[in-house]
C-alpha cells in the first residue's frame, strides 16, 4: 500500500488513500503538498538549506487520477532559494507551490511551547475519524488529546503516516509534516460537516527547524467569518517540541440540498 506510485521521471499515479472527504474522486490536499515536499527534496538539493516555507495555492480539486509534478528554481542564492512546484493531470494544473530553503546557521534558540504526550489509541475516536470511509483518513493513525473526529471547537491531535507516501521510499520527516498540516480545518471545524462546506483554497506551511521522527502533533482552531471566508491556524511540534505553523484560507458554503 501506498499512496502514490512513480511512474516515470515527475509522473505519479494517485491510489484511494489520497482520497479527501468531500468527494471520493478527488483527493485530500495532505498528500498532494507531501507530494510536492517529496519532488521538491529532488530539485536541486544543496547541503546545508532547509526548507522552511511551503505554500500551496489550489486552482481546483485534484482528481485521484495520473499526476504530473514540475519543478524548478526560480532564485538560487548561496543563503536562501526559492523554488515552485506545479501539480497537473490532463493537461490541466490543479495546484501551484512556492516553497523557501533558508541556510542552517548556528542562532541562539528561544524556548519553545512543548507537545503532550501522545495519547494510546481510542477505538472509538478511529472508528469515529473512519466512519465517512475516506482514503486518507484511513491512511494515518490519529490519536486525540483534546477535540475529537467531527466534534466542533480547537482540537490538538497526534497523527502519523501508516504507509508509504510514494510506492518503496520511506516518508521525510517533512514529508510526514505536509502530508498532515492540511488536516487542521477538519480536525477543529467550526460548522457541521453535513451542513457545510469549509474547503481551503491554500495552506501554507512555515516552519522554524527541521521537523524529526514519524510523529506530528496539530494545535488547531478555526474561525469562520461573517461572510464566507474562515481562517485555521494549526501550531506544529514533533516530539521534541514545536517546529512551525500551518494555515489554511477557507472558502465557506452551505452544502446543496
Amino acid at each position: 500500500m501506498a499512496m502514490y506510485e512513480r511512474l516515470s521521471e515527475g509522473r505519479y499515479l494517485a491510489s484511494e488513500h489520497t482520497q479527501g472527504p468531500w468527494d471520493p474522486r478527488t483527493q485530500h490536499l495532505g498528500p498532494v503538498t507531501a507530494l510536492i515536499a517529496h519532488e521538491l527534496a529532488r530539485t536541486a538539493p544543496r547541503p546545508g538549506l532547509e526548507l522552511s516555507r511551503l505554500v500551496v495555492d489550489v486552482f481546483a480539486p485534484v482528481p485521484v487520477a495520473e499526476l504530473e509534478v514540475a519543478a524548478e528554481v526560480v532564485r538560487d542564492g548561496k543563503r536562501v532559494q526559492c523554488l515552485s512546484a506545479s501539480v497537473s493531470s490532463g493537461g490541466r494544473e490543479f495546484v501551484r507551490a512556492t516553497a523557501w530553503r533558508i541556510r542552517e546557521a548556528d542562532t541562539p534558540p528561544t524556548p519553545v511551547r512543548q507537545p503532550p504526550p501522545i495519547p494510546p489509541r481510542e477505538e472509538g475516536h478511529a472508528r469515529s475519524w473512519l466512519q465517512s470511509g475516506f482514503g486518507y483518513g484511513k491512511a494515518l493513525d490519529w490519536r486525540f488529546v483534546t477535540g475529537g473526529p467531527l466534534e466542533p471547537g480547537p482540537a490538538t491531535v497526534w497523527g502519523r503516516l501508516t504507509m508509504p507516501l510514494v510506492r518503496g521510499e520511506e516518508p521525510t520527516p517533512v514529508e510526514r509534516v505536509a502530508v498532515f498540516a492540511d488536516s487542521g480545518n477538519g480536525v477543529s471545524l467550526a460548522l457541521d460537516f453535513d451542513t457545510h462546506l469549509f474547503v481551503n483554497v491554500d495552506l501554507t506551511i512555515s516552519l522554524f527547524r527541521a521537523p524529526a521522527g514519524e510523529w506530528v502533533c496539530m494545535d488547531a482552531e478555526t474561525v469562520i467569518g461573517p461572510s464566507g471566508r474562515g481562517l485555521t491556524r494549526s501550531t506544529l511540534f514533533d516530539v521534541a517540541g514545536e517546529i512551525g505553523t500551518a494555515t489554511q484560507t477557507l472558502f465557506v458554503a452551505p452544502r446543496q440540498g
